[in-house]
Order: structure tokens, then sequence, then C-alpha cells
């Protein structure tokens, strides 16, 4: 049989042809330079040329080119938190507008998978990482640096003495604000699911926790302090533990939604009412949480917010090498009130 003849694939020129523009303002726009700025029109012109002419850029030319791999890592601790693949979509949007591709790396927040992705990125296979870390390792961070690959952090701490951006939210501000909301309420013993003791998380939302009963001054009870792994059982388990004092809480605040959940799972299962019987805040706005009953009140940190802004802090030292001191950018929450306290 004969074969069919070559066809040739579109090329840059091909597009800028189609699109009557010059071939540079085509390779601006494939590779989002973010100093120059394109009009829509003319953007969406080159992009349905691209689109018409099935044009696919060379990334394996331009990676021996220019000695990038165009990719970048995130690093997540719990994949199965919708938390999270919601953070990586905002990286996403952002990495993929700006001609980068995307690799997820999942810890489930232990220190030894942590450090074994810090291993194979190590590698050189990614430009840059996002990262959100629960046992940083600073030797390791520097080791990332010292072979070239930027790093940036999803964390309410600022890491200047490193040289890595990082955004986040005031973590303990908004626990504050939501255990405030609940002695508003008329709450006096309010227990907290702290979350997995000595992670990032932890310390900030306990610490918020426990501004808010000194600032009502409330006292202190380390009974109705109970650990958990952020999981929805590890939530059901410390709600038992809860349910079990002699004197029991009033109302709950959980260090996440997914620990809420398993709290309302406990809660139903001892034949108690939310919020009628027990108060319950969460943590995240993760979107399971307006879909239970009843729907729950949280707090949400704009989770696409977090990633679409952190991707441009990321790419704009790649793309610049800005020579600057390390930024870190607090971004907005909110109380969320729904029908759980």
């Amino acid at each position: 049989m004969k074969r069919p003849p070559h066809k040739r694939r579109p090329t840059q020129a091909d597009v800028a042809r189609r699109a009557d523009v010059s071939q540079a303002l085509v390779s601006y726009v494939l590779n989002g330079k973010a100093e120059l700025s394109v009009p829509e029109d003319t953007r969406q012109r080159i992009l349905d040329a691209i689109s018409e002419l099935g044009y696919e850029p060379n990334f394996s030319a331009r990676s021996l080119r220019t000695r990038k791999t165009f990719t970048i890592a995130v690093v997540l601790p719990d994949i199965t938190n919708p938390f999270y693949p919601a953070f990586a979509r905002g990286v996403q949007d952002v990495a993929q507008q700006r001609g980068y591709d995307l690799i997820l790396y999942n810890t489930d927040g232990l220190p030894e998978r942590e450090r074994q992705c810090m291993r194979l990125l190590r590698r050189g296979q990614v430009d840059g990482v996002i990262m959100t870390l629960f046992h940083p390792n600073t030797e390791d961070l520097r080791s990332l640096q010292e072979r070239g690959i930027e790093l940036a952090m999803l964390s309410s701490l600022s890491r200047p003495e490193l040289g890595i951006d990082s955004i986040g939210i005031d973590e303990p501000a908004a626990v504050c604000e939501a255990v405030a909301y609940l002695i508003g309420r008329g709450h006096r013993r309010i227990g907290i699911l702290a979350g997995l003791p000595g992670t990032p998380p932890y310390l900030m939302r306990l610490d918020g926790y426990q501004r808010a009963l000194i600032a009502a001054a409330l006292p202190r009870d380390k009974q109705i302090i109970q650990n958990g792994d952020f999981s929805e059982q590890g939530g059901y388990v410390a709600t038992h533990k809860l349910l079990t004092l002699d004197s029991r809480p009033t109302a709950i605040f959980a260090a996440n939604d997914l620990m809420a959940i398993g709290a309302l799972r406990a809660l139903r299962a001892q034949g108690l009412r939310v919020p009628h019987d027990m108060a319950l805040i969460g943590f995240d706005d993760i979107p399971a949480a307006r879909l239970i009953s009843p729907p729950l009140t949280t707090v949400t940190q704009f989770e696409g917010q977090l990633g679409r802004r952190l991707a441009e802090l990321l790419l704009d030292r790649l793309e610049s090498k800005l020579s600057e001191a390390a930024r870190h950018e607090m971004l907005p929450h909110q109380l969320i009130l729904r029908e759980s306290a």
C-alpha cells in the first residue's frame, strides 16, 4: 500500500501569517510573557489560528535552546482532601496560560514521603516547585535551590531566611473569628479537633482557638483539645473522645472540613442534632460543606485564588530571575455562615 504523503507540521510562522501578526508576537502569547500586554482580540486571533492549523509547540526544541524543562511540580500533603485539587487547579490555570506543564506529588503529610519527594525533584526534571509541606527541612530546600530550582510555598508563615516566596491567609485570625462566632452565640465550652500535632496547620489553628478563648476570658481545658490526622475518620474518633467527657462541649471547631464531616457522623451516631445539641464549624469550605445536612458553617481560604497567585509568584521568578528578597503575601479569608452553628 502506498504511504500517504508526509504532511508538513505547521510552524509559528504559519500561525503568524494566518493571524496577520508577527512571529515574535505569536511566541510571546505562547510563552505567556508577563511584560508584554497583548490586546485581547489579537490574542484570540492568534489562539484561533493555532486551533485552525493544529499547531503544537515543539517543547523539546525549546527546552534544548533554553535549558529549561517548562515543567513545575506541585507537592501536596493529601490529594484526596478536596481543598488541594482545587488549589492545584488554580496553579494549573496559570501554568498552562504561560506554557508550563504540571507534575503532582502526594506526600500524605509524612516526613519520609516529603524527603523522598525532595530527592526526586533534585534530579532536575522541573524548573520550579510549589509546595505544601508539613515537615519542611531546610537542608532539602536549600539543596533544590542550589540546583537552580525555584521554590514557592503555601504557608501562613514567611520564610525570608530561605529566600522562598510564600502565600497564605492569616490562619490564627481566621480561626479566632470562627471561635469568636461560637462564643457570640452563647457557647462557653468549645472543643477543638486540632489536627496532626506539630504540623503547621495544627499550630496555626490551635493558636487562633486559644486567642479567641483568651479574648473572651474563657478557661482553656486540655481535655477538649483533641488531635487527629485531618481526615474524616480522624474527626470521627476525636469527636467520640469529646463525647465521653463528663462535661462535654456544646460546640466544636474542626481544623478542616473533613474532620468536621467526621464529627457530624460521630454526633449522629450518638443521636445528637446539629446545631441544636452541638454547634459545629469547619475550615476550608470544600464542596461537600454545602451538600451535607445541615450545611456546614466554615472558613474559606479561596483555594483557587491561592493557587493562581502562588503560581504567578513562581513563574515571575522563573521568567525574569528576580533578585529581590523573598515575598510573602496574605490573601483574604471569609467565615461562611450556614446552618451547623
